[in-house]
């Protein structure tokens, strides 16, 4: 085993050399070293794959394909296996790949000859610029000797996971910058991967990245723990080259097109088409926050302030197969995703993002955590966090939680009607009577609401009409509370004009 500083010097490098070997704490030591040694140096951008792959069209890019029986460690019984993508078409850099085995790193070369291709599928080149775009990791579950696919590296710092039997919907970044910004947005790369190998026995699996952009540079680790809900716990470095003042923690990119609270605008034979339906915020003053998603006709921006946030969260809270009448897209199967911070984040806000689209196939939701304090060139930065990808938030705060919000135009009277969906709970069990309903705005004017039991869910109905004064959006809360105590969650809507 090598020392410790020869070890950093080795990984210092920009191409690190074959079999050095890394103790888990070494090796990340080791990325880290290369963040802030890259951080040090003007940004230079990597090389592009040769033109002909850059030119594949959609059709002609699935042409090719991974062949899974030649999988990394395909041939070993360890519990995880990787497969690998090719680049071109929107992947115009390759990354580099290493493994990590028994405490050695070696580089892990492209090669085109562990892909399989259609009879139809063009004649490419083949040039010392080629690499991986990206990689997926499976593992066994419930069938024994086969391995299922849960989680997913590709694109600039992309990544997505799904928990046991769902499907892929919303993805996660490594970071964001300048989101929503006039002068555009900045998306940082990961460049460069190291995969652990795993033990025979282990059921987690361990992934470093480099991470490099024309403005930062950062370390990354990656602890990944599938099942029912798949866990992902990040530890990162970053090493910013210049002041980075809108910078996007841990953020969460998704899609949605409409639901019931604007089904009048798409003439669709679904009733509802999105990978998430809300955004869910979990802030330093214990208060349980639903904010229903929006797919606005301009783009609108809406920021939470917060104090050390306990967590927050993309959701997907519609369950059935019939919220949706989709027999394809199954996206009721879809995860939703949960952050939760190992550590004090501090002031500053919840950024929730959303861009108007009239097609499903383009992500339109971002949501990140934005500190409020600016991050000095020199300096660096420090963070950790859980992801949690499955069906529900991991925090129970035995609240009725919000399950549909619906929308639209008062029928006798002048303003809208909104009906809010709460779940069952034992706080209903009593008189309906005995439950205060909280509704605010300073832009509309509201009523007092009614509440009533909703017999096909088993829970309650909030209703209530706002009319919307000059301005051309209105900001709307409402919140149930018994014996002066929180009785629901807290739910937020933006309506506009």
């Amino acid at each position: 085993m090598i020392s410790r500083r020869s070890f950093l010097c080795g990984l210092g490098a920009l191409v690190v050399p074959n079999f050095v070997h890394a103790s888990d704490f070494f090796l990340f030591e080791g990325v880290i070293a290369r963040a802030r040694k890259l951080a040090n140096r003007p940004y230079q951008q990597r090389i592009s794959v040769p033109k002909d792959w850059l030119d594949l069209t959609y059709d002609e890019y699935k042409k090719f394909w991974f062949r899974t029986s030649d999988a990394l460690w395909s041939k070993s019984k360890r519990p995880f296996v990787v497969d690998f993508f090719h680049p071109g078409l929107y992947f115009p850099r390759p990354v580099r790949i290493n493994t990590v085995i028994d405490n050695v790193v070696e580089p892990f070369k492209f090669n085109f000859d562990l892909f399989d291709k259609t009879d139809t599928a063009p004649s490419l080149s083949i040039a010392d610029s080629l690499g991986y775009s990206g990689f997926r990791l499976r593992t066994e579950f419930d069938q024994p000797g086969i391995k299922e696919e849960f989680c997913v590296f590709q694109g600039a710092s992309y990544f997505r996971a799904i928990g046991q039997g769902q499907v892929y919907g919303l993805s996660a970044r490594g970071l964001a910058l300048k989101t929503g910004d006039p002068t555009g947005e900045e998306f940082p790369e990961f460049i460069e991967f190291w995969l652990k190998a795993p033990t025979f026995q282990q059921s987690n699996f361990f992934l470093y990245a480099l991470l490099d952009s024309q403005s930062v540079s950062g370390a990354y680790k990656f602890e990944i723990t599938p099942g029912q809900t798949c866990h992902i716990d990040v530890t990162a470095t970053l090493f910013p080259r210049e002041k980075l003042s809108h910078i996007g923690i841990a953020p969460l990119t998704s899609m949605f097109l409409f639901d019931e609270t604007n089904r009048n605008r798409f003439d669709d034979f679904r009733t509802a088409v999105h990978d998430s339906d809300g955004l869910g915020i979990y802030n330093g003053a214990g208060e349980m926050i639903w904010r229903p998603l929006a797919n606005p006709k301009k783009l609108q921006i809406s920021a939470f302030l917060d104090n050390n946030p306990r967590g927050f969260g993309l959701m997907q809270r519609a369950r059935k197969q019939s919220n949706f009448a989709d027999l394809e897209a199954h996206y009721h199967r879809r995860p939703s995703l949960w952050i939760e911070p190992k550590s004090d984040w501090g002031r500053g806000t919840i950024s929730l993002v959303e861009i108007p689209t009239e097609k499903e196939i383009y992500d339109n939701i971002v949501a990140y955590w934005r500190p409020a304090a600016s991050i000095s060139a020199g300096h660096k930065l420090d963070l950790s966090y859980r992801m949690t990808w499955g069906e529900q938030s991991p925090i129970d705060i035995d609240l009725p939680r919000v399950i549909n919000t619906r929308l639209g135009k008062s029928v006798f009277n002048s303003g809208f009607i909104v009906a809010i969906d709460f779940e069952s709970h034992p706080i209903f069990n009593d008189d309906l009577d005995l439950i205060s309903i909280h509704i605010q705005s300073n832009q509309a004017e509201t009523t007092k609401g009614i509440l009533q039991r909703n017999p096909e869910t088993g829970g309650v109905r909030l209703g209530f009409r706002f009319v919307p004064k000059r301005a051309p959006l209105a900001e709307l809360r409402a919140q149930l509370r018994k014996n002066d105590a929180m009785a629901s969650e807290v739910w937020l809507y933006r309506w506009t004009a």
